[in-house]
């Protein structure tokens, strides 16, 4: 089976994760722009992280064979330092457009403030106008008036809702995203969001139509084979070996390739690595002998 992860913060984990990730059968993902951890302080900072999400990662993950992809944007806990937030917001332009870059994301709410309406809708905006795909964190508390909200303002932007795909969804949200004709993405979460054993029932209930499986791990405790460890718990629940490919690989990348960003046949195929290769004149590799595969004869 191959597993495409469409929310995780590789920044946060490290070549050992990569390597599992791999060997798991995970051969995409994608890299939401996120927040730090602790408050950023300088517009600088979005700037070398922007940077690190279309080049650095991007050639990290190709050194064990994933496909790299990132969406960038403000994130709604940013929002809220308005300053900072406003010259964020002015690098769109420079890093939205770039090669590798999938949606805009991972935007919307977090405390449903003022401000995070204001970024949120300006992002909305960027994205009707490059007819992008658009990623939308929802927030922790009152969260399906945060889906609610999410998506009148994005229909109200003219987002269509096929480009439109919400994020960190639960029993109670999904309904409302589907019938809106969304797309809705699940987190996979150890504790705060999704658990595996509910996304099983979650598919079972509702179907595989539109629905995603993501594990958004980052530098809090999380799992990045949560979408393969999903996958292999729906196998033994019983559910349909199709549904299980459209909600851990294909539903994936049927909304995300719609950026023109991915390239579908190429990722099909077995991905040949060569570790010999250097990004800024850096290596993943510490002394190791490198991999380096034959070319793949046609």
């Amino acid at each position: 089976m191959r597993f495409f992860d469409p929310h995780i913060h590789m920044v946060s984990r490290t070549t050992d994760d990569y390597q599992n990730m791999a060997a798991a059968g995970i051969r995409a993902v994608i890299e939401p722009a996120f927040w730090m951890g602790q408050p950023r302080t300088n517009v600088g900072s979005f700037v070398d992280y922007f940077a690190t999400l279309v080049g650095w990662e991007r050639f990290r993950a190709s050194q064990f064979g994933i496909s790299h992809y990132c969406t960038i944007g403000v994130n709604s806990k940013e929002a809220n330092n308005e300053g900072l937030a406003r010259e964020a917001l002015e690098l769109l332009p420079l890093f939205a457009l770039k090669e590798g870059v999938v949606a805009i994301g991972e935007i919307g709410y977090d405390e449903m403030t003022p401000a995070e309406e204001w970024v949120y809708q300006h992002q909305l905006q960027f994205a009707v106008d490059h007819d992008m795909v658009v990623m939308v964190h929802t927030p922790h508390r009152d969260k399906k008036n945060g889906v609610l909200r999410s998506i009148d303002v994005a229909r109200e932007v003219g987002v269509p809702m096929e480009k439109l795909v919400i994020d960190h969804n639960n029993e109670e949200t999904v309904q409302s995203v589907l019938d809106a004709g969304a797309w809705a993405a699940f987190t996979i979460y150890p504790n705060t969001k999704m658990g595996s054993e509910r996304m099983v029932e979650v598919v079972r209930q509702y179907g595989p139509e539109r629905i995603i499986v993501d594990s958004s791990a980052d530098w809090g405790v999380s799992d990045p084979l949560s979408v393969p460890k999903t996958a292999h718990l729906m196998q033994e629940r019983g559910i349909d070996p199709s549904a299980i490919e459209l909600t851990c690989w294909q539903n994936a990348l049927d909304a995300y390739a719609q950026s023109g960003q991915i390239d579908v046949e190429e990722l099909l195929k077995e991905p040949v690595i060569d570790q010999s290769q250097r990004f800024s004149d850096n290596s993943v590799l510490r002394g190791q002998q490198p991999r380096i595969d034959e070319p793949v004869k046609n």
